[in-house]
C-alpha cells in the first residue's frame, strides 16, 4: 500500500482502475514479472525477461494515459491502439521464450498465452466500442 496523502492507493477510485482491461493488465504484470525473475535462466531476466516485462507494463500504462486522455476520441483510441500493440509485442516475447527454450514450464506458457490473447481481443474490442459510441462529456 502507497501512502498518498490522506487516502491510499487501494482506496483512490481512477476511472481507468474500473476497467476489465486494466484489470487483466494489471494481473498480468504482476504474474509475468514474476514468472521473469523465477522461471527463467538468470542471463534471461535482463535480455528476454526485460523486454517482455516493458511490454507488459506499456499495455497497462497506455489503458491509464489513454483514459485520462477520453475527452479527446482519437487520442483515447490512439492510446488503446498502443496498448493492443503491445499486448502482442508481450505475447511475441513470450513465445520467443518458449521457442528458445529458456521458459520450460509449458502449463505456465499456456496459462499466460491463453490470458493475453484473450487481453489482446478485450482491447479490441473495448477500442472498437470507443469509436462506436464515445461521449467527449463523460
Amino acid at each position: 500500500m502507497v501512502d498518498i496523502g490522506l487516502k491510499t492507493m487501494e482506496t483512490t477510485s481512477f476511472g481507468y482502475k474500473k476497467l476489465r482491461i486494466w484489470e487483466q493488465a494489471r494481473e498480468l504484470v504482476v504474474e509475468i514479472h514474476s514468472m521473469t525473475l523465477s522461471s527463467l535462466p538468470k542471463f534471461e531476466m535482463y535480455e528476454e525477461g526485460s523486454q517482455i516485462r516493458r511490454s507488459i507494463k506499456s499495455v497497462k500504462s497506455n489503458i491509464g494515459e489513454g483514459y485520462g486522455r477520453r475527452r479527446h476520441k482519437a487520442e483515447y483510441v490512439r492510446f488503446l491502439d498502443f496498448s493492443y500493440a503491445s499486448t502482442l509485442e508481450t505475447i511475441d516475447h513470450l513465445e520467443t521464450l518458449v521457442e528458445t527454450e529458456s521458459l520450460r514450464d509449458n502449463d505456465l506458457f499456456t496459462s499466460l498465452h491463453e490470458r493475453l490473447t484473450q487481453l489482446s481481443k478485450s482491447i479490441y474490442l473495448f477500442t472498437r466500442s470507443v469509436e462506436s459510441h464515445h461521449n467527449e462529456e463523460r
